[in-house]
């Protein structure tokens, strides 16, 4: 999607404020005992006070409201009804359809006490969606996200799940173009004013940088049980800094 009028944007933001106000009442629920399935039947309630839906039940058939991925599932977690424990490592992502307008954005949160590798491995992957951040410019190259992605996982000694990557979005939840969370030269095409996408590091405690899915067809997961985190923002491209949309 690329935002060209008045429309498009604030149909963008609202759709962005229903994931940021979704996000912040579920960080704000985790805690030791309450179990993922109870998380995702609280992110419907704040979709249907939105008028929003789950943009992956409606276009993929997932069966959640939202994914919830914990310690070494990575992405597409489906909500289980395990309950949360000290030290767990929390994914949640969000994608809803607010009136024809999708976002995507996902967090990382501990539940306390939070281990020192688990602390360093959110606080990675939150810088390095910063560094994208602060790459992510009209007339600059789309390989320049991934490499400052890349650059800042290696920085903190941390492996960069290679599979996985960020995308176009707007419409729908995967639109061109594919944004890589690594260095690819062959992508040399300038980003332009307007164009929306989500940027998402994804990055493992453990050394291995692939990935397997498991047998629910949907949860990715760390192939070495190494400890995930992942974060992710929607974002308009300016000539300036970014837009958050999700924020």
């Amino acid at each position: 999607m690329t935002i060209t009028n008045e429309r498009d944007l604030e149909g963008m933001k609202w759709a962005g404020q229903v994931v940021a106000r979704t996000l912040e009442v579920l960080k704000a629920a985790v805690e030791p005992g309450i179990t993922p399935a109870e998380l995702d039947t609280l992110a419907g309630r704040i979709f249907a006070e939105h008028g929003a839906f789950s943009a992956p039940r409606a276009e993929y058939a997932a069966p959640v409201n939202v994914f919830i991925s914990v310690n070494e599932d990575i992405v597409h977690g489906l909500p289980t009804q395990r309950p949360l424990a000290a030290g767990d490592v929390v994914c949640i992502d969000v994608t809803p359809n607010v009136g024809g307008y999708v976002a995507d954005a996902a967090v990382t949160v501990a539940v306390p006490p939070v281990s020192p590798v688990a602390a360093r491995l959110m606080a990675c992957a939150e810088a390095a969606l910063a560094a994208a951040m602060r790459a992510a410019r009209a007339g600059r190259p789309m390989n320049g996200i991934g490499k400052a992605i890349e650059t800042e996982v290696a920085r903190r000694g941390f492996t960069l799940l290679r599979e996985l990557q960020g995308h176009g979005v707007g419409r729908a939840i995967h639109e061109k173009p594919d944004v890589p969370n690594f260095y690819h030269p062959a992508l040399k095409k300038p980003l332009h004013e307007g164009l929306v996408i989500a940027v998402e590091p994804m990055v493992s405690s453990g050394r291995d940088w692939r990935t397997r899915t498991l047998r629910d067809g949907w949860t990715i997961s760390t192939t070495d049980g190494g400890i995930a985190a992942h974060f992710e923002h929607t974002i308009m491209i300016t000539k300036g800094a970014p837009l958050i949309l999700t924020a």
